[in-house]
């Protein structure tokens, strides 16, 4: 039987919905990412008054009815000890000198431990990390990872290695509420971020990545591991 004349016309304009459907949405995917991209670049000079961890963390406060405090101070690279920068590259990202945004080895490292059935092992770099802190929060997909990865590349070309330790210390999460270096080491040893030991360092450094979950003073047998690389590379 022949198809009707309404239902002959009614399918070309399916599929043209259906077209224009599909590219309004890769246009508007690509207007976010132009968005995250341009504030990428005004991140050079501006320090961010807040970051989609931050939004999410006061957001699931509120939708929990549960009192919310948060501590954030933004503060220059200079005025954040050496020992403290050096024990966070120690523990998150060790060749972050040497890579342009991604560490191969590190995810081959990864993928590895994963098929072998063992602990799994973060394959993140600082690059990477602070990406997703800015605009994807803490959840996971691989939607979101490949929104992140297409964004590494800027950071590291607008950026620059300085200014990404930079942001990632004072925008990271140390504990509920407690974002950057000068924060944490203000609340788990009353001390400006300037003056943070070594030993405390590698303490803070080790709870990184579980910061709602662990507590420095915990952490002895991975801040000894944290202290070894740092003298293993000379700092």
């Amino acid at each position: 039987m022949n198809p009707t004349p309404d239902a002959s016309q009614n399918a070309p304009r399916r599929r043209g919905f259906l077209r224009t459907l599909i590219r309004r949405f890769f246009i508007a995917i690509f207007l976010l990412w132009s968005f995250a991209a341009l504030l990428l670049v005004a991140l050079r000079w501006i320090d961010p008054p807040t970051t989609a961890v931050h939004i999410e963390r006061r957001v699931q406060a509120w939708v929990h009815n549960e009192p919310y405090n948060e501590r954030y101070k933004f503060i220059p690279l200079s005025q954040i000890s050496p020992n403290f920068q050096h024990a966070i590259i120690s523990a998150e990202d060790a060749r972050f000198y040497i890579h342009h945004g991604f560490d191969w080895h590190a995810i081959q490292l990864a993928a590895q431990e994963d098929m072998e059935g063992g602990r799994t092992r973060g394959g993140s770099t600082l690059t990477e990390q602070l990406v997703k802190n800015l605009f994807f929060g803490t959840g996971r997909s691989f939607l979101r990872k490949g929104a992140e990865s297409t964004l590494v590349p800027v950071a590291e070309l607008v950026l620059g290695k300085q200014r990404i330790l930079e942001l990632y210390l004072n925008v990271v999460e140390w504990g509920p509420g407690i974002y950057g270096a000068d924060a944490a080491c203000r609340y788990y040893d009353s001390v400006a971020a300037r003056n943070i030991g070594r030993v405390q360092s590698a303490q803070l450094a080790a709870i990184l990545p579980a910061p709602l979950k662990r507590k420095p003073e915990r952490m002895n047998r991975y801040s000894a591991v944290i202290l070894r690389r740092m003298r293993q590379v000379g700092w």
